[in-house]
């Protein structure tokens, strides 16, 4: 089987430029034409010579795969469906905003935290994607020439698949790459911790946290990696890199209906994120087959976000955007798992 070429390291090309006897100056071209140029097949590559090109496609593919299917919203937002190996999917979320359009990228097939308010997590973990999976999503968009932003919240842990993840990220940002600011990309994590501290050395993009509530007990209810890697060490590292400047740290915040936005967690929230210069995302929860959450209504949000905002925390509400086409991570993937099995 021949292996993909989208998705390797200018120093990964550069050992098969080598070991394929080729002029050491045709490892950049080759990623000029990986990550610059809109090519459909290595013959393209047409100031590499055709003895080369030739070599290549002995053992290699450019590695592109189109999204099998498309779901759009009423309010523009798209969904896109990703074939992968063994006759699985994956999501890409397309949202189009006013002066901004992110893609919401996957990173793994499923995944094993199990947080019990995530669909994904109820497929279980079937495979990490490869860097050139992660990076098809974006590559083979439609709209990819409009997109602003990058957000590592589809599908999966990124941090349980750091290599591949770290490696997409160094094609994105090098200059030999998409050359895509990192302040433009941001990478969540439900904080494995390990993996975390390698992130805020390794790369400059942004970090957004899963947080959902301050109280250990309940985050252990909601998300079991809180038995492994508790919110108050995971805080804890955050605090060791002292981060500021342009890069940012985020808070991901799901309110769920009676548990979250008492008076009590807006003064936990206040005392563990003291110190630390981030900003907390709210966001709605939508519910999901099999569970037992709902969401408060746009007043109570509304009223917690004001509350946060007071205590001198930076607090936002994201817009609820895709509900008509199963935007939330995870449901559509899952409805064509169960069609296609």
């Amino acid at each position: 089987m021949k292996e993909p070429l989208f998705g390797k390291t200018l120093s990964q090309i550069r050992e098969i430029v080598t070991n394929q006897g080729l002029p050491k100056f045709t490892a950049k071209q080759i990623c000029q034409w990986l990550y610059k140029k809109d090519i459909s097949s290595i013959d393209e590559m047409t100031n590499l010579s055709k003895k080369a090109r030739a070599a290549l496609s002995e053992n290699y593919v450019l590695g592109l795969t189109p999204p099998d299917k498309v779901s759009e919203s009423a309010d523009g937002t798209k969904k896109y469906l990703y074939p992968v190996e063994n006759n699985r999917f994956v999501e890409a979320a397309y949202i189009p905003e006013k002066s901004r359009a992110t893609l919401c990228v996957s990173s793994q097939v499923g995944c094993r935290m199990g947080c019990r308010f995530c669909m994904t997590g109820m497929q279980g973990f079937q495979g990490n994607l490869t860097a050139g999976e992660i990076l098809n999503q974006i590559r083979s968009l439609p709209e990819k020439d409009s997109l602003t932003n990058i957000v590592y919240m589809g599908m999966g842990e990124p941090f349980d698949n750091y290599e591949n993840v770290i490696q997409s990220l160094e094609i994105l940002t090098s200059d030999w790459g998409f050359a895509m600011s990192p302040r433009r990309i941001t990478v969540s994590t439900i904080g494995v911790i390990p993996a975390m501290e390698r992130f805020l050395k390794d790369s400059e993009c942004h970090l957004a946290v899963s947080l959902h509530t301050p109280f250990d007990d309940e985050r252990r209810l909601l998300m079991p990696v809180q038995n492994n890697y508790p919110i108050e060490k995971v805080l804890d590292v955050i605090r060791k890199f002292d981060i500021g400047g342009q890069r940012r740290i985020s808070f991901e915040y799901i309110v769920f209906k009676n548990m979250n936005h008492s008076p009590k967690h807006i003064k936990q929230l206040a005392r563990i994120l003291n110190g630390i210069r981030c900003r907390i995302n709210l966001i709605r929860f939508h519910p999901i087959p099999g569970s037992s959450f709902y969401s408060p209504d746009d007043e109570t949000i509304r009223e917690f976000m004001d509350a946060l905002n007071k205590k001198g925390i930076r607090t936002t509400l994201r817009a609820s955007r895709g509900q008509d086409i199963e935007a939330a991570c995870g449901l559509l993937s899952t409805k064509e798992l169960r069609r296609s099995n």
